[in-house]
C-alpha cells in the first residue's frame, strides 16, 4: 500500500513537467543549461528566505503558539517575495546571455527567443519548487503508518500532489508572463504575478481544509495558464489549426497529387 501511494502521489506531482522536460527541453543542451541554472537561483531565494525566517525564530518567544504562526506566515511572505526577485536576476542574466549568444552566432541571432527562455525557467522553478515542498511527504507516504487513523483526513497524500502539480504548472505560468512583463515593462502585470504568489501561498495555510484551498489554486492555476498561452504569442485559432492539423495535411497532400504534374527529368 505504500508503495503504491508514494508512486502515485509521485506520478500525480511531477509526471506532467517530467513528461514538459522529455518533450520540451531534454533534447536542446542550452535549455537543459537554462533549467539547471535556474533551479540554482530557486535554491539560493530558499536558502536566504530559510536564514531569514531562522534568525526571526531565535530571537522571538518560541513558548507563544500565535507568534511562531505568525513567523511562518511571515516566512511564507518573504520566501516568495525573494523568489519573484531571484526571478527577475534571473531575467537580466537571461538577457544578457542572449545578447551574448547573438553577437557569437554566424546569422547574429540569438539560438534561442526569450519567450523560450521564460518558460524554461518558470519550469526549473517550479520542478525545484516541487521536489522541496513534496519531498519529504512522499517519503512519509511509503510507511510505515495509515494516514487517518488518528482522525486526520486520509487525502493528505493525495492532495499534496495535486497541490505540488499545480505549483509546477503556476511557476511556469508565472515564467512566461514575468519575463514578458519585465522585456514590455508592463508593470501592473509584475504586481500580478506577485499577487497570485502571495495568494497562492497564503491559501495553503487553509490546510488542511482542501477545499478552500485547492480549488482556489486550480482557479488561479488556469486563468495564469491562459494568460500565459496568450502572452506567448497563442490563439484560438492556432488551438484549432493544431486540433485540425491532421486534416489539413491530408488535403494537402490530395490537392498535390491532384493538380501537380510530376516533374520529368
Amino acid at each position: 500500500m505504500g508503495a503504491t501511494v508514494f508512486f502515485g502521489c509521485t506520478f500525480v506531482a511531477f509526471g506532467p513537467a517530467f513528461s514538459l522536460f522529455l518533450l520540451t527541453v531534454a533534447g536542446d543542451p542550452l535549455r537543459i543549461i537554462i533549467l539547471v541554472a535556474g533551479a540554482f537561483f530557486w535554491l539560493v531565494s530558499l536558502l536566504l528566505a530559510s536564514l531569514i525566517w531562522f534568525i526571526s525564530v531565535q530571537f522571538s518567544n518560541r513558548e507563544d503558539s500565535r507568534l511562531q504562526y505568525g513567523l511562518l506566515v511571515f516566512g511564507a511572505a518573504v520566501s516568495v517575495l525573494l523568489q519573484e526577485v531571484f526571478r527577475f536576476a534571473y531575467f537580466k542574466l537571461l538577457k544578457k546571455a542572449d545578447e551574448g549568444l547573438a553577437m557569437l552566432s554566424e546569422d547574429g541571432q540569438s539560438p534561442i527567443s526569450l519567450k523560450q527562455m521564460a518558460y524554461v525557467s518558470g519550469l526549473s522553478f517550479g520542478i525545484i519548487s516541487g521536489v522541496f515542498s513534496v519531498i519529504n511527504i512522499l517519503a512519509d507516504s511509503i510507511g510505515p503508518g495509515i494516514v487517518g487513523i488518528h482522525g486526520d483526513s486520509p487525502y493528505y497524500f493525495i492532495t499534496s500532489a495535486f497541490l505540488t502539480m499545480a505549483v509546477v504548472f503556476l511557476h511556469t505560468f508565472w515564467g512566461v508572463i514575468f519575463f514578458d512583463a519585465c522585456e514590455r515593462r508592463r508593470y501592473w502585470s509584475l504586481v500580478l504575478v506577485v499577487a497570485s504568489h502571495l495568494i497562492t501561498s497564503g491559501l495553503t495555510f487553509l490546510n488542511p481544509w482542501y477545499q478552500a484551498s485547492l480549488v482556489p489554486i486550480y482557479v488561479i492555476t488556469i486563468s495564469m495558464g491562459v494568460w500565459a498561452f496568450f502572452t506567448a504569442g497563442g490563439s484560438l485559432h492556432n488551438v484549432l489549426a493544431c486540433l485540425s492539423c491532421k486534416q489539413e495535411e491530408e488535403n494537402r497532400v490530395m490537392v498535390y497529387s491532384a493538380l501537380q504534374v510530376p516533374v520529368e527529368d
